[in-house]
């Protein structure tokens, strides 16, 4: 429900966060980060803690049983994997001996491999064989193979997603699932902001987890495409530390150290990640990055409690126009370095978030998570408009210069803007999660039961200058060489605002995953929310309306109230050894409250229904895994940015995914691994009431058809072990820039190749991306196309004691 209020009555809001005794459900095992050989010991950090320290336990869980006899239910004993820890696998790892790769991969251990791996994010301690969906896990292994250094570049190893979308525009990711939006987490929190986000480093990550589908009956509000989780390493009670060096192409360097070990406080260890990055970058896309997470992990009796901090500072160069469309295509005939953005183009964010964690092993079918975590997010930035007011004059007959307003000149690039912009993100996340393990005659039960409050509250500030022309645009020299002279405007025709938004969300939630019988799974799930947003503008924008036509005006508040129910139900059957058919319904919702898509006021929140069946496989001992889907996905209420008359703004329409998709991760040798995936899926609008000649077209950014293959082979040289050779194909279709469809990228394939050589404790690798040195775009943007790095080298030297 939509009401409008002045900012002088605005309720107060106040929020209860209830701290108990208990931890991560995230919690990761500290034993699958032992090292097989134990280092000397180097002098541990000393925690001062008085006589208490006697009292603490470096095992949780010890000396604490119980029976619980209630009518016909029946507590049950915890499997060997406790809830929300997870196991990755490392796909083809080498032979023990040079399991060590790369400053940030596990240290030994013994981890999980195909369907056996436990995913944080389904928060119930279930294999990936038991879940009734498709979810996917990306080793740190896999990505030290291919060089990859960030969250972009990783997400290629699964079926389904791709970078694009509104506003990627190079300083922040933006990922598609199933043609759909989705949410980056990290730890299981949210990064905030639904498309002001982050561009994500591999900064002490250990893995990726990727849910395609809506997730809200487990993680509330969200996009309908997904969930991608990162997962970072946990503190280890053996000392070890690591340094990873890769330098390369365009000026990258990039160094990644860590250090770990246990304290001389009984149960308490730590670990710190560190990254420096910086790149002169293509097309002088200069970049850098500095982040530090220390983590502290403490087991005190039954209790794990966590604590971490992770600090950034990104400063980036945004590139809205990359190559500028002409006649519906990516300009030709020009350096594939030739720019159209500003070149003083500047995004620098400043990102700090504190958790905390405690899990309470209160007995052996009870935890008790808590987990409390709070973001802090400034942006600044200063960057191109993106919107099809820009492009290139071909027909002055019938286009005019969208500044002057008169016919504009052949050749010329007319509609240029320029946006200063400064935006603050606050949030404050608590979960409350009891997980119960019980049975019910013979039938046995892991249920999540959970409370969840969030509060976010978003400051932006906006103005927008014309630019002038650019003269030619086959040999283009942007005109601008400072803020100087610009005259920055607020009003309908010029992206503006100064506005402050706040949410709260309240959830109950529960989701059982069901033992019916060992070839049996059922999995159901359901959350009740109570949102609450509002938009309180502080000046009046000229030409600013709701949705339905109320003008926003400075000092009146508009407020939404909406209490949207959410769930999901699945069942998966072992028909056979290593075959496993499922199926699954879900419903989401997502609510429409970001620092973009808020010209027209808070829209109603989007909701999503999907249809998914697969078969999951695993052969030979786990040595091939191969999982297939097919799958049906609309969408009502999504909001998406357009330009009408010149004029950007946003409109609500309807869409709708069909697909099918699969991938395959195969040990066809202890020496040869092959991992590929495909994704054939037809994504289309299905109704627009405000621009109904879109219906049929095609969502922004979405491929009908991708596919991408990685493969490695170990040998040795002369005896010596270690040595190994990669190569793998990305595909990816034609995608188009906006639903008019006007505008479209072509379809690419590029090729990458890798040599090694991982000795005990260190290792070199030289990755060639992009080797045919392909001309190519990672995204369609409004006005142009973002360019994808042609032929590059990265060479990766690291080390681990």
């Amino acid at each position: 429900m939509l009401r409008t209020r002045t900012a002088l009555s605005r309720r107060a809001v106040g929020m209860l966060v209830v701290f108990s005794s208990t931890s991560s459900v995230f919690a990761v095992s500290t034993a699958a980060l032992a090292e097989e050989e134990k280092p000397a010991q180097l002098p541990a950090v000393t925690v001062d803690v008085g006589n208490h320290g006697e009292e603490s336990k470096a095992k949780k869980g010890s000396g604490k049983t119980s029976v619980t006899k209630a009518a016909s239910i029946k507590a049950r004993p915890k499997e060997a994997v406790p809830t929300g820890s997870h196991k990755i696998s490392d796909g083809a790892s080498p032979p023990s001996s040079n399991n060590l790769g790369t400053a940030n991969d596990s240290v030994g251990g013994s981890p999980a491999r195909g369907l056996e791996q436990v995913p944080a994010l389904g928060k119930t301690g279930t294999p990936l064989g038991n879940l009734p969906a498709s979810v996917q896990i990306i080793p740190k292994k896999l990505l030290n193979e291919q060089g990859a250094t960030t969250l972009q570049q990783a997400v290629t190893n699964a079926s389904g997603i791709n970078a694009g979308g509104q506003d990627s525009l190079g300083y922040f990711d933006h990922f598609l699932i199933r043609g759909l939006n989705a949410q980056v987490y990290s730890d299981g929190f949210s990064d905030g902001d639904q498309l002001g986000g982050l561009s994500h480093s591999l900064n002490g990550v250990q893995g990726i987890e990727i849910q395609e589908g809506p997730g809200s009956a487990l993680f509330g509000s969200g996009p309908p495409g997904g969930t991608i989780n990162i997962l970072h390493y946990k503190p280890s009670s053996e000392f070890h530390y690591g340094d990873s060096l890769q330098v390369g192409s365009f000026g990258t360097i990039t160094d990644n150290f860590f250090v770990t070990g246990p304290s001389t406080l009984p149960g308490l260890d730590y670990r710190v990640d560190a990254t420096v990055s910086h790149s002169d970058g293509f097309r002088d896309l200069e970049s850098q990055d500095y982040e530090i997470r220390p983590d502290f992990i403490w087991h005190f009796g039954d209790h794990t409690f966590e604590f971490a901090l992770d600090a950034r500072h990104l400063d980036q160069t945004p590139d809205s126009y990359g190559l500028i469309y002409f006649k519906g295509q990516p300009i030709t005939g020009v350096p594939i370095d030739a720019k159209y953005s500003t070149p003083f183009a500047d995004a620098t964010q400043d990102f700090l978030r504190p958790t905390f964690a405690d899990s309470w092993n209160v007995n052996d079918f009870l935890t008790v998570n808590n987990r409390f975590s709070y973001l802090y997010r400034t942006l600044d930035a200063v960057r191109n408009g993106d919107s099809t007011r820009t492009f290139v004059c071909t027909n002055p007959a019938t286009q005019k210069d969208p500044v002057t307003g008169k016919a504009c000149i052949p050749d010329q690039v007319v509609g240029r803007q320029l946006r200063q912009q400064s935006d603050t993100d606050n949030d404050l996340d608590y979960q409350f999660e009891p997980v119960w393990k019980f049975s019910t005659g013979a039938v046995s039960h892991t249920l999540l039961t959970g409370f969840e409050v969030q509060h976010e509250t978003l400051s932006t500030s906006r103005s927008t200058a014309d630019l002038p022309n650019i003269a030619d645009a086959f040999a283009p020299v942007p005109p601008e060489t400072s803020l100087n002279g610009l005259t920055f405007k607020c009003d309908a025709s010029h992206s503006c605002d100064d506005d402050h938004l706040a949410a709260t969300y309240l959830s109950l939630y529960a989701t059982d995953q069901i033992d019916v019988t060992d070839r049996w799974k059922i999995r159901a799930g359901v959350r009740k929310d109570w949102w609450d947003t509002t938009l309180d503008p502080q000046i009046t924008v000229p030409g600013r309306f709701t949705s339905e036509g109320t003008p926003l005006v400075a000092g009146v508040t508009q407020e939404r109230d909406d209490a949207p129910v959410s769930w999901n139900v699945g069942t998966l059957y072992k028909l056979f050894p290593g075959v496993s058919p499922y199926f699954g319904v879900s419903e989401s919702h997502l609510t429409n409250f970001n620092s973009e898509n808020t010209q027209n006021g808070i829209g109603a929140p989007e909701s999503a229904f999907q249809y998914e069946a697969g078969i999951k496989f695993s052969m030979f001992d786990g040595m091939v895994v191969l999982n297939t889907a097919a799958f049906t996905v609309s969408r009502d209420n999504v909001a998406t940015a357009t330009t009408i008359n010149g004029v950007e703004g946003v409109v609500f329409d309807s869409q709708r995914t069909k697909g099918v998709e699969a991938s395959v991760d195969a040990k066809i040798t202890d020496q040869w691994h092959v991992l590929a995936n495909m994704t054939a899926q037809d994504a289309v609008i299905t109704a627009n009431p405000q621009a109904i000649t879109s219906v049929g077209n095609h969502p922004q950014g979405v491929p009908p058809y991708m596919a991408n293959l990685w493969t490695t082979y170990q040998f040795s040289i002369a005896g010596v072990r270690g040595f190994q050779v990669g190569a793998g194909l990305n595909y990816r279709d034609v995608t188009f820039s906006d639903i008019t469809n006007k505008n479209s990228v072509p379809s690419y394939v590029i090729g990458n190749a890798m040599l090694g050589y991982e000795a005990q404790t260190w290792g070199v690798t030289l990755d060639v991306d992009n080797i045919t040195d392909e001309r190519y775009f990672v995204a369609a943007n409004g006005a142009g196309a973002f360019v994808g790095n042609p032929l590059s080298a990265f060479v990766n030297i690291h080390f681990k004691e």
